[in-house]
């Protein structure tokens, strides 16, 4: 299990959070605003998927 950090546009967040999700078993993605205010951070909790050879 590995967490995820991702700083972007809010107009981004479920995008990026949707495609994490398509790539890995991820949690519920936390949502925090950058210290500018201007964009958003993302953390997320991921694992590889049981089927994927990098979880073996």
């Amino acid at each position: 299990m590995f967490e995820i950090r991702v700083i972007c546009d809010r107009a981004d967040a479920d995008r990026v959070s949707r495609a994490l999700a398509a790539a890995f078993d991820t949690g519920p993605a936390r949502q925090y605003p950058t210290r500018d205010g201007k964009r958003t951070r993302l953390y997320i909790t991921a694992d590889h998927r049981p089927d994927t050879p990098e979880s073996e």
